[in-house]
């Protein structure tokens, strides 16, 4: 039988015009068709802008929303959630990369495994394209497990709509966001299960990377402490942890 649900992409977009060509045809390349892609354009730049109306307007599978102001990338999402239509929603940043046969792999890996939530492991590639690392992920992750590292990329993850319950699914962090909703998910499906073949190229790029490393100690805490409702100490031990898990995971990654 072929299987052929229907899959609305979201794609949330803030100054990646270097990028966002390559990643929009990567899509557009998938051996799966059977598909929509919502862009949620989150900048203030009008050149680019048009740049995005351009590539929409010649595709149309490509639904293009404005926003009035910056609201960051999970509210993004949230918007082009609401606006969806698939069974099944997959997230892509705007400047990562999907191997050709994502859609279709991962679409038949949930269909028959009967599963809600599905992840796969990653390439990291740099800003020329080029394979820097790879990350290899687990069959399935557990809370605790969770809770010690986010091995989870955000682009490589495809959910089955009816398990976002509200429209505020993504919280207002300006990190961390991803990782918020795994937790959340990950309470009512008990394990999150993954495809160890490697169907994403994640972007790893080298811009801002302090300020970008004080805001993700931040909003972890703030992730524990608010939303999983730790008090300050645990918060700060799992902060810890989680800084520490990131570390070896890059060591792992990287070599």
């Amino acid at each position: 039988m072929r299987i052929n649900p229907k899959v609305s992409i979201i794609i949330p977009y803030h100054k990646k015009k270097d990028f966002f060509y390559k990643t929009i045809n990567s899509i557009l390349n998938q051996s799966f068709k059977n598909y929509e892609i919502i862009i949620i354009f989150d900048d203030n730049n009008f050149d680019e802008l048009s740049y995005i109306k351009k590539i929409s307007k010649k595709y149309s599978k490509i639904k293009l929303i404005v926003n009035n102001k910056i609201l960051g990338p999970g509210l993004s999402r949230n918007k082009g959630v609401a606006l969806s239509k698939g069974k099944y929603i997959a997230f892509c940043d705007a400047d990562d990369l999907w191997n050709k046969n994502k859609l279709k792999l991962q679409i038949k890996f949930m269909e028959k495994n009967k599963l809600n939530f599905s992840h796969t492991s990653y390439f990291v590639i740099n800003d020329k394209d080029k394979k820097i690392g790879q990350f290899k992920i687990k069959d399935k992750v557990n809370y605790k497990e969770l809770l010690k590292s986010c091995d989870i990329g955000l682009s490589t993850v495809i959910l089955k709509k009816k398990i976002i319950k509200n429209k505020n699914f993504f919280c207002k962090l300006k990190t961390k966001e991803d990782y918020r909703l795994w937790l959340k998910i990950i309470k009512t499906e008990k394990n999150l299960i993954g495809m160890k073949k490697c169907l994403t190229s994640w972007r790893f790029l080298k811009v801002s990377l302090s300020s970008s490393i004080l805001q993700r100690l931040f909003d972890a805490f703030r992730l524990f402490y608010i939303y999983e409702k730790f008090n300050a100490f645990t918060s700060l031990f799992y902060v810890i942890r989680l800084s520490y898990y990131a570390y070896l995971k890059k060591i792992k990654i990287y070599n």
